[in-house]
């Protein structure tokens, strides 16, 4: 079998998140709808990991095994011509047929953008927050780093058992325009990283310091935890191999 790992990026306002679901929108539906098209072949489309209802893709990794060998460059110009415009495979190449975009992946990174300005431009894809208190955000995030149960950030419905994620980098950077957060780990849960900016936003709101986020960590309760912030700031930014 023949096993091709796309690189995509999609505009997730429309869609009902990443995984494929009865009676709703999703960009691994469009995707393999495409590529079936295509390839007129079924294919099983992986995905490196879920993104929610409403999330972003700069960098989502996905691959597909299928029967007959493709040229990768005229199939990018054949998919991108039927994909929407709001999702496209930005690169394709043949991997080993062993490889598995989901289970390979070493480490997944989120980007969350705040705008400083409130600007058409930046509505959809940003929250806006000015003034933020990028010190106390910096040091209340180192909290929620190395391998720690955060079942306190995941939705409540989520069938996951095993809950412990081990969180490798977390970073607030600041621009003329934007406020960004980026966090990076080998997995993450529903919601979990919309549940994390939440409660630091909540965190230094009350003025509570790191005492706060702990206890918050350690008592494994969603309830514990803030509101999360929109999705439409969120972006799946970088999947390592």
């Amino acid at each position: 079998m023949n096993n091709y790992r796309l690189t995509i990026q999609y505009d997730g306002t429309d869609y009902a998140g990443w995984q494929i679901q009865e009676n709703a929108k999703t960009i691994q539906g469009i995707i393999s709808e495409s590529i079936k098209t295509i390839l007129r072949e079924e294919i099983n489309l992986i995905g490196s990991g879920r993104t929610d209802s409403g999330v972003h893709s700069i960098g989502q990794v996905a691959n597909f095994r299928c029967e007959n060998k493709i040229d990768v460059y005229s199939f990018q110009h054949s998919i991108n011509a039927v994909l929407p415009e709001d999702i496209s495979v930005i690169r394709i190449e043949e991997v080993d047929e062993l490889f598995n975009s989901r289970f390979d992946a070493k480490q997944r990174t989120y980007l969350y953008l705040f705008s400083k300005i409130k600007s058409p431009f930046y509505y959809k894809y940003s929250v806006y927050k000015k003034n933020l208190d990028i010190k106390s955000f910096k040091e209340l995030s180192t909290n929620f780093l190395g391998k720690k149960d955060f079942s306190s950030f995941c939705k409540k419905k989520s069938d996951i058992e095993n809950k412990v994620c081990e969180v490798k980098q977390v970073t607030w950077r600041e621009t003329n325009n934007f406020y960004l957060f980026f966090i990076s780990s080998d997995r993450f849960l529903h919601g979990m990283v919309r549940a994390i900016i939440g409660t630091i936003l909540k965190a230094v709101n009350k003025k509570e310091g790191n005492d706060y986020i702990k206890k918050i960590i350690d008592d494994k309760s969603r309830e514990a935890a803030g509101d999360s912030v929109p999705a439409k700031g969120l972006f799946l930014y970088r999947v390592d191999y």
